[in-house]
């Protein structure tokens, strides 16, 4: 057995096989406050929602954590920000500890090997990742794992380009990041992040139309579509505008690493799209024609969509644990041998 872990900030899924499946577990990535009564808590634990108290106050986390918002009126609060632990909120700790801990279990037997995403420090922001990624690992050491972080980026590669040899262009769009990863053979030419994704894209159009972000955030998660046919004056129009903008964005600083990495101009590699960001009907088609307007100094065989971009990641993650733990076999394996051979 073997894990694999997207840590996103707004969705966190684990990822495991069982026989011929992969089995994914998820929640989301956030948490409300509610005031506490001993009615309340016991409706939450009947209901099993997932909660937890603290002096007078009870924390509504994962799933449940969106509709109680919307039911109270309520913001909900988020353990990540840009991709990483915020360092604005006091109870991400804790938070982040209970919804990975529901998320991956307890391990199999000691030292089940886990890969972790964590994302590349961003080209366009001074933020660091190494506390957030350390602190992640450390909260899995704890549980019992063999924890390994993996760039996002590169987790994608391992997921969607098996068939190509591991070779392409993988771009994770999330929520608080997108990652940027190009692959040759399974190493990395180059890999970066920029501080801009789906979060980004909620609160310009949240403030564009006065409207609460996670508002703004239900109504992109129930069936909107880039078809740029919605009334400009509404949400959907917002969200149309500032996805189209978040697309460029991106692709401008594809484009300007390519330069600064002096790739190879021969390449000729596929682009798959992913992340939950990348989850609205036509967003495939609104990439591709904005990639085909972009001057890149490489050929691109093709622009695919990952089938369930919301999983792309920490599929890779446990892509990349099994083959450790082959590895570490097949190492063992040969020592056996050897010492067999040598008595």
């Amino acid at each position: 057995m073997a894990k694999g872990l997207d840590v996103g900030t707004m969705n966190i899924l684990s990822a495991q096989q069982d026989g011929d499946d992969t089995v994914f577990v998820q929640q989301r990535n956030s948490f409300v406050e509610i005031e506490y009564s001993d009615m309340a808590e016991q409706m939450l634990s009947r209901s099993e929602v997932l909660h937890i108290r603290k002096d007078d106050k009870v924390y509504v986390v994962g799933d449940d954590a969106l509709n109680f918002a919307n039911i109270f009126n309520k913001e909900t609060r988020r353990p990540m920000k840009h991709g990483i632990l915020s360092n604005d909120e006091k109870s991400a700790i804790p938070m982040m500890k209970l919804i990975i801990e529901q998320v991956v279990g307890e391990p199999t037997y000691p030292d089940e090997k886990l890969y972790f995403s964590t994302p590349a420090d961003p080209i366009d922001d001074d933020l660091s990742t190494l506390y957030h990624q350390k602190t992640i690992e450390s909260f899995l050491n704890d549980m019992g794992y063999d924890a390994e972080p993996i760039n996002e980026g590169m987790s994608v590669i391992y997921s969607e380009l098996a068939d190509n040899n591991f070779t392409g262009l993988g771009i994770s769009f999330g929520a608080g990041m997108t990652n940027v990863c190009l692959a040759y053979y399974a190493v990395p030419v180059m890999k970066f992040s920029v501080a801009r994704g789906g979060d980004w894209v909620d609160e310009q159009a949240a403030r564009a139309t006065g409207t609460p972000v996670d508002k703004v955030t239900s109504i992109k998660e129930d069936d909107f579509e880039l078809d740029f046919t919605t009334d400009v004056g509404g949400v959907e129009g917002a969200l149309s505008i500032y996805y189209e903008n978040l697309l460029d964005y991106v692709i401008e600083n594809i484009v300007s690493e390519v330069d600064e990495e002096d790739v190879e101009e021969g390449l000729d590699v596929p682009v798959v799209v992913t992340g939950g960001t990348s989850s609205p009907s036509g967003f495939e088609n609104l990439f591709r024609d904005h990639l085909e307007d972009a001057n890149i100094p490489f050929s691109i065989s093709g622009v695919t969509h990952a089938n369930e971009p919301l999983y792309s990641v920490a599929r890779g993650g446990l892509v990349a644990a099994r083959s450790d733990e082959d590895v570490e076999h097949d190492q063992g394996d040969e020592e056996a041998e050897a010492a067999s051979a040598s008595e």
